[in-house]
């Protein structure tokens, strides 16, 4: 990025997101799909420069990998703001919340990640800097403390989660502007590979660009990945341009199938199928069974195979639908729980 950015608290996740920044784009041109999200981020950033005023703060959610970080970059770009990193998560007490806010200069974007995960006693504190711009703390023990106010400058929050549903209501009602974001498509996908090959000056046809971008999820950051593991097949196979061929070598040996499904989400829907007979089962069974945290299933695995249709979530636990059952090339039958 051009502007200056401070990463104060950042999580596994940010780490690899900030490992893109050579091929992040950096204005809401470059930026590739979320065409809805994209062109009214536009008018509010346009909005609130002609007003001289810092921009409402934005609420961005969606499954991971679909460029909310890198949205908030090209928000304090466009902004002509410095960008401040937090995630939810690091900040364990008020006094991490207030170290951060009051370093903050006129006009920064502050981008908070997983900022579901930010503990209510201290969320109760982001209110009132979000809403008057002042900072609210406590100092002091029992029977001898006192409050003390201090005036911060306008600033703008971007808030990102994969967890909308946990936020509390006072929180998501301070933010003034909330962007879904949305799966791409294998377009829009082929267009992120074929950026992505440019910048990394490593040429790949259009029948590879097609090929990696849909067995991609959907997901700009898995394509991106995706793209470098081709790209080293490619080398060490001695060959100038990224081919169709290489590529589907490439994504086979990574276990990358036709959908774009990988080892534990074959793990995930067999296990349903050939330990609880297809369902439905609760989740936590499922991650003991596939050695995998409940909450990587919820915002990692299910988002994708519900939005494709292989899995469905019923009020007694996971299913796997006709449809997974025919990718899996397994017989599908009639469970007693199956509903009308």
């Amino acid at each position: 990025m051009s502007k200056k950015k401070n990463e104060i608290f950042t999580d596994e996740e940010t780490k690899e997101d900030l490992s893109l920044d050579n091929i992040r784009p950096e204005t809401l041109d470059e930026y590739i799909g979320q065409k809805d999200v994209k062109e009214n981020i536009k008018v509010f950033i346009e909005s609130a420069k002609l007003r001289k005023e810092s921009l409402d703060h934005v609420l961005l959610y969606g499954p991971p990998g679909l460029g909310k970080t890198t949205l908030a970059y090209i928000i304090a770009n466009e902004l002509g703001s410095n960008i401040r990193m937090a995630s939810g998560p690091s900040i364990e007490k008020t006094g991490d919340l207030a170290a951060i806010l009051s370093a903050l200069e006129p006009g920064d974007v502050l981008f908070i990640d997983e900022i579901h995960r930010i503990p209510s006693f201290v969320e109760e504190v982001l209110y009132s800097a979000m809403e008057d711009f002042v900072l609210d703390i406590i100092v002091g023990s029992e029977g001898n403390s006192r409050n003390i106010r201090i005036n911060l400058p306008p600033f703008t929050l971007v808030g990102a989660t994969t967890r909308a549903g946990d936020l509390t209501a006072p929180l998501r009602d301070r933010f003034g502007i909330t962007a879904k974001m949305q799966y791409y498509t294998t377009e829009e996908l082929m267009d992120i590979v074929k950026r992505t090959s440019r910048v990394l000056e490593s040429p790949i046809n259009d029948e590879a660009a097609k090929e990696l971008a849909s067995r991609s999820r959907g997901t700009p950051r898995i394509a991106n990945r995706m793209f470098k593991r081709v790209r080293d097949f490619a080398i060490v196979d001695g060959k100038e341009e990224i081919d169709l061929e290489v590529t589907k070598k490439a994504l086979d040996r990574l276990k990358v199938d036709d959908m774009g499904l990988d080892d534990t989400d074959h793990q995930l829907l067999k296990a349903i199928i050939q330990k609880f007979n297809g369902g439905p089962v609760g989740v936590e069974a499922i991650a003991s069974v596939i050695g995998e945290e409940v909450t990587t299933i919820e915002d990692v695995y299910e988002p994708y195979l519900l939005q494709k249709g292989l899995l469905k979530r019923t009020p007694r636990g996971r299913v796997v639908t006709d449809l997974g059952y025919k990718h899996l090339n397994l017989h599908y039958q009639n469970s007693i729980f199956d509903e009308e």
